[in-house]
């Protein structure tokens, strides 16, 4: 039962875009932010545009937090990320 409980409070979070320099800077600001703030997450990088366009945004990077777009066409703030994280 713990384990069941902990699993539901691990966050999903993805992080969609092509490579670019801002995509990977908002990677390494995200597991940052996730370290920060002590939550169980697991990071994902997408860069195939097929699967980046389910999403339908135009501009990247994009911040998804389970399945929810939450940050699109900038690179956000650490505290930004650590405030997502924590709602």
């Amino acid at each position: 039962m713990r384990l069941a409980i902990n699993f539901l409070k691990m966050k999903h979070i993805k992080i969609l875009g092509t490579g670019c320099p801002k995509c990977k800077k908002t990677t390494a600001l995200v597991e940052e932010a996730v370290k920060e703030a002590g939550v169980e997450a697991t990071i994902e990088k997408v860069e195939d545009i097929m699967e980046i366009m389910k999403y339908n945004v135009l501009s990247t990077p994009v911040l998804v937090i389970d399945e929810k777009v939450t940050i699109k066409g900038r690179i956000p703030s650490k505290s930004e990320v650590i405030e997502l994280l924590n709602g």
